[in-house]
This record gives structure tokens, sequence and C-alpha cells, in this order.
């Protein structure tokens, strides 16, 4: 079972040292664990949790929506991969199915990086968790009343340990969401056991807006690929700047 760190809460009263632990465990948190330098940090947004202008949820949203998250999390990896880690930092959990990656590809592809990640903010389901002062953190890697083994899989496929680093790792994880089987829990040495689980399947990966040479294809393209190869062929699709909207298993 992999670790978590205590919930994090801005409370009324805050001091400056308790508002500093909570802008450190956003970080954490929508970063990925990742290591930020002085010169990245978004020091207006802190300023202005501090002073109580921002609640913990708009500046989760301010990171999140920031070049810096995009840079680490979706200018270079895979649009799967992206979705993927989206749940991760700002649900705190994983993907439960295929239509759920879909709608959060889909919206991307229609309206744009800051409306899909506005579609996780602003969710029922974030101000139920977290409300408007709680810092996200992960949901999945602990029992839960009603949570279902498959999600409690799929989180620990995505969170590995707490010191692992979101952006290390550029391949999906959780390719098992795409025909509906559990991820196997491995100890936190392991990679990812995605491609494992999708290893002798076909499946159908529909693509839009891939770049040819000069010529942008606007209209979609579906690839049947094997398991195997799943891996290479979206690290094919995401340096043509396709999206992916969707990945199913075929018979």
């Amino acid at each position: 079972m992999v670790s978590t760190l205590p919930v994090a809460e801005l409370r009324v009263g805050a001091s400056p040292d308790d508002v500093s632990q909570i802008i450190r465990a956003v970080y954490r948190q929508v970063l990925g664990n990742a290591y930020v330098m002085d010169s990245e940090r978004l020091v207006s947004a802190e300023s202005m949790l501090a002073d109580g202008s921002l609640s913990v949820r708009e500046f989760v949203r301010v990171i999140a929506k920031s070049e810096l998250y995009y840079n680490r999390f979706f200018g270079s990896t895979s649009s799967y991969r992206s979705v993927e880690l989206n749940f991760k930092h700002l649900l705190g959990r994983a993907p439960l199915d295929q239509t759920e990656i879909s709608q959060h590809v889909q919206t991307y592809t229609n309206e744009g990086f800051e409306a899909d990640i506005d579609s996780y903010i602003d969710s029922d389901e974030y101000q139920e968790a977290f409300g408007e002062n709680t810092v996200p953190f992960f949901r999945g890697t602990s029992s839960q009343v009603g949570q279902k083994q498959v999600g409690y899989n799929r989180m620990s496929a995505l969170v590995r340990g707490m010191a692992e680093t979101s952006s290390a790792v550029k391949d999906s994880n959780l390719y098992s969401v795409a025909n509906n089987s559990s991820n196997e829990i491995k100890p936190p040495s392991s990679r990812g056991t995605g491609a494992a689980d999708a290893a002798g399947k076909r499946f159908k990966i529909v693509v839009s807006g891939q770049t040819f040479g000069a010529r942008r294809r606007l209209a979609s393209t579906t690839y049947i690929v094997d398991g195997d190869n799943m891996t290479p062929q979206i690290k094919r699709i995401n340096k043509t700047s396709g999206r992916i909207v969707s990945i199913t298993e075929i018979n």
C-alpha cells in the first residue's frame, strides 16, 4: 500500500507558517512531486492565497493552468498520459473507465487546455472531495467505504511511492482502462504495468488533428495496433501533434 501524507487544509486564522505549508503541499500534489525552483514559483498567486484573495481550490487552478504545468505534463507527453496525470493530480484518483478518458481528451481537443483543467476543478466530485480549502490528495490508495478494487489497483499503478515524480514517466501506465481490465499491483520498484496488461490484445486508436510535413489533417485517423506496439504508436502520434480521441479494444 502506498503511504500518504496528512490531509492539508487551510483553516481560518492560519499562521504564515501554515500558509507556507499549504503552498508547498499544493505544488507537491499538482506538479507531481516535482522540484520547483524559486524562479518557477507563482509568487503573485501565493500572495493572494496568503491574504485570502484566493481559496486553495483557486490556487490549485492557477498552478494547473500555468505554463509550468502545461510544459511538464502536456507538451512532452501523450494525450492519454496527460489525462491520467490530471486525474492523479487534481482528483486524487485514477480514471475508472475509457469513457472518462475519452471525455477529457475530447474536451482538450475541442475546447483547449484551460477548459479541460476547469472540467476537473469545477466538477462536483472535486467539490465534494476537497471543497474550497483542502489540498487535493490521493484517494485511491487507502481503504474507503464503497471503493472498487479496480480503482485501488489503478491508483497503485499511477502512484508508485511518495518520492515518485510524475514527469519521470512519459508513457501511459493504464492501458488496462481501454479494455476494462485490472492492473496487477507490483512493488514500487517496478515500472508501470499497463503495457503488460495490453499484451496479446488489439486496439483501435482514433486520432484527430495530426500534422504530416507542412499539412495538417483535421479529420480523424484510425489506427489498429497490437497491445505490444501501443507505446511506440502513441509516441509516433504524439510526434505528429495528433490528439488521441479514444482507445478501445477490438476482437
